[in-house]
């Protein structure tokens, strides 16, 4: 099999690159934000009194 040119090895790193790059980007942006009111959360303590 003969080796490929440099030139060719360098566009496929450039295409694997931006695929990549593009999917990742859009996976990021795709998400919707939140709500506001799920950020306002009660947080219960139970605290404890050990009696030894």
């Amino acid at each position: 099999m003969p080796q490929m040119m440099p030139m060719e090895w360098m566009m496929l790193y450039i295409t694997f690159l931006a695929t990549f790059l593009m999917f990742n980007i859009m996976n990021y942006f795709i998400q919707s934000p939140s709500s506001q009111s799920e950020t306002k959360k009660i947080i219960h303590i139970n605290k404890t009194n050990w009696k030894w």
